[in-house]
């Protein structure tokens, strides 16, 4: 009797996961794509993608250099070769990686190969990091139809291939959810909004 019951109830507990409704969605729902960008302070890039509809998460970390594993005191150095970068999860069944771009593309000074805003050296450049042949031809398009589009000066912003994404400390993560009046004064210290309207002013 005893094994009887215990069959049958693992009979019911099986159906009962079978029929739960939010294990049919995960296995109905796209893969989710990984995108990377560095513009200069991943803080202000980790609130630009976050407000996006279609991108699940955002984190900020350092990729494109030298040394594995850095910390943030040496990316800022600006002696490990990396940039502080945004590495963005997104649902392609909602937003498309153009999409992502036009994102990115906005929240930067391309024309600026030295830095962004106030934030000066390699640090803190402006770049693609691609992570497929896909990724790459419409990140190249996207920067032709750019600097087609009326920019006085060239386009820096460059476009490589994604190497290893290190992400920042803990402390950096949803920097301006969790310090929101510090994040304010240092976003409009640095006069990130102000160049931004100037730079796509230009572009028109």
């Amino acid at each position: 009797m005893n094994t009887y019951l215990v069959a049958i109830s693992f009979v019911l507990i099986l159906l009962g996961a079978l029929a739960d409704p939010r294990l049919a969605a995960t296995e109905q729902s796209p893969a989710l794509e990984t995108a990377t960008f560095a513009g200069g302070c991943f803080w202000c890039m980790e609130e630009a993608f976050e407000k996006v509809d279609g991108v699940v998460s955002a984190t900020s970390g350092y990729t494109g250099g030298r040394v594995k594993d850095p910390k943030y005191d040496q990316v800022s150095s600006g002696t490990t070769g990396h940039a502080e970068a945004v590495q963005v999860l997104f649902d392609p069944s909602k937003i498309s990686y153009a999409r992502l771009l036009d994102v990115f593309w906005r929240n930067v000074d391309p024309t600026d190969a030295g830095g962004q805003f106030c934030d000066r050296g390699s640090q803190y450049r402006s770049a693609i990091f691609v992570h497929d042949e896909t990724q790459h031809r419409l990140a190249e398009d996207s920067k032709r139809a750019l600097d087609a589009s009326g920019f006085q000066d060239p386009i820096a912003t460059e476009i490589v291939a994604a190497p290893a994404f290190y992400p920042a400390e803990d402390y950096h993560q949803d920097y301006y959810k969790k310090n929101p009046v510090r994040y304010r004064f240092y976003k409009y210290g640095c006069g990130r909004e102000r160049r931004l309207a100037q730079v796509w002013r230009q572009s028109k």
